[in-house]
């Protein structure tokens, strides 16, 4: 039999026709050791060059001038000697105790109305925050914006019934939205509790597991404390789930509108209270 003349749709046609009978697969009448072949092909790795031995002349590393602990109650001294919140920003935007405050653009203070009886407590900073030197402006704030004017509260408005003051514990943005080190939430919180101090609100809301444990000094996780309010120093604390968690698991939105209608229980029984 005379072979078919070479095309492109002969060649096709015997291409599908090996294929239907199995031969899916190109190899060689010989068997190829790929492990060797590439093992071949990589350049001998250079051996690291010997570390030069250390000489009496060298000196140590320094060392920090302050240990955390000696660093806490100093960052404590300076929170207490501030007589308000234009006193304590000042303070804080002086502070080098922390490095975080080297690799932040600006000091993220707080927002809203100082005269709301509502004071949120988040985590931390993050681009968005950092840019803008407000607490929670980037999605996670655009969301708790929502839910608070689903419960009738804003963050500025005539009433301060009505409205709300946010804050962080850290009011550095960690470099790259890390986590918080346990040593700079101890060297921060001072001033966190001083912030408390002198906003004296009536509620104080934590969103997430990091604000809650800070403020409550507890290791109880956000799963089972949010919605249940708590209490520091006589003042209410209601722990919340994040708006940063409910963005990744917006099949928490329930969960999260049960707590806001339990905050929203508290102040409408407070309002009654005093008419």
């Amino acid at each position: 039999m005379s072979a078919l003349p070479s095309s492109f749709d002969a060649d096709l046609a015997a291409l599908a026709w090996q294929v239907e009978l199995g031969a899916d697969e190109a190899i060689c009448e010989e068997p190829v050791d790929r492990f060797a072949v590439a093992q071949a092909a990589e350049p001998a790795a250079p051996r690291p060059a010997a570390a030069p031995p250390p000489t009496r002349s060298s000196p140590p590393p320094p060392r920090p001038a302050v240990a955390p602990a000696g660093e806490t109650a100093a960052a404590a001294a300076i929170a207490a000697a501030c007589p308000d919140l234009p006193a304590l920003k000042a303070a804080m935007a002086a502070y080098e105790g922390c490095t975080l405050k080297r690799g932040a653009r600006t000091l993220v203070f707080a927002d809203g109305d100082p005269r709301a009886r509502v004071m949120l407590v988040g985590e931390a900073p993050g681009r968005e925050e950092d840019m803008a030197g407000l607490p929670f402006v980037g999605r996670s704030g655009q969301l708790l914006d929502r839910m608070l004017a689903a419960i009738g509260l804003a963050r500025t408005g005539d009433d301060p019934a009505r409205t709300v003051y946010i804050t962080n514990v850290l009011p550095w943005r960690p470099p790259a939205n890390r986590e918080p080190s346990s040593d700079e939430v101890a060297m921060m919180r001072p001033f966190l509790m001083r912030h408390i101090a002198l906003k004296a609100p009536q509620v104080l809301v934590t969103l997430g597991a990091p604000a809650t444990r800070t403020v409550l000094s507890t290791t109880t996780g956000i799963n089972r404390m949010h919605g249940i309010w708590a209490g520091l120093d006589g003042l209410p604390v209601l722990p919340m789930l994040h708006p940063a968690a409910l963005l990744r698991a917006p099949e928490r939105k329930r969960e999260a509108w049960a707590d806001l209608l339990t905050l929203a229980a508290r102040l409408d029984g407070d309002d009654r209270a005093r008419n």
